[in-house]
């Protein structure tokens, strides 16, 4: 099998305008963050949350017991019977456990409420307080300024002949 030809100039000079691009640095970026940032993350839910969330009946919010029988199925099991291991075929029922969905659901829900308002809303609240709201806009870009100057151009010289036209009273 023949592998195929690349020009290495061309393809080494695009390659590194991908990686240089900026978002590919930013997501890179953020993925790392949000790696270390998982640590907090769990640290914070198994130190707040958790606790919080026992006052009201437990970590599974009482769905523990939301499971529903599917089907049965056979399977070997191994007992131990007075010390000596047996094995025997059982019908074993395959569940449907939609309470550890739920319960992972509202679990979710909270973490992110509280991650929210006690870590995302203080800090935009900051960045405000930090960054100034007064600074001037950005300049326009070079075709948008060229395009108002001519428009304000024709304004004058069409208000010019206006007054040219205009009798004298």
């Amino acid at each position: 099998m023949k592998l195929p030809q690349f020009e290495s100039p061309a393809m080494l000079d695009e390659f590194k305008k991908f990686i240089l691009k900026g978002n590919v640095v930013s997501l890179s970026t953020g993925v790392i963050i949000g790696s270390a940032f998982n640590n907090i993350v769990t640290a914070f839910t198994k130190g707040i949350v958790e606790p919080i969330l026992a006052i009201f009946g437990g970590n599974d919010l009482g769905t523990s017991n939301w499971k529903f029988k599917i089907w049965e199925k056979m399977a070997t099991v191994t007992e131990k019977v007075n010390g000596v291991e047996v094995k025997t075929e059982k019908m074993i029922p395959v569940l449907l456990d939609v309470g550890a969905i739920i319960g992972s659901v509202i679990g979710f829900l909270i973490t992110a409420a509280i991650v929210f308002f006690i870590i995302v809303k203080p800090t935009n609240k900051l960045l405000d307080l930090v960054v100034k709201k007064d600074t001037p806009p950005a300049a326009l870009p070079p075709d948008v300024a060229l395009l108002t100057e001519i428009r304000d151009m024709m304004k004058r010289q069409e208000e010019a002949a206006n007054r040219s036209q205009s009798p004298v009273l």
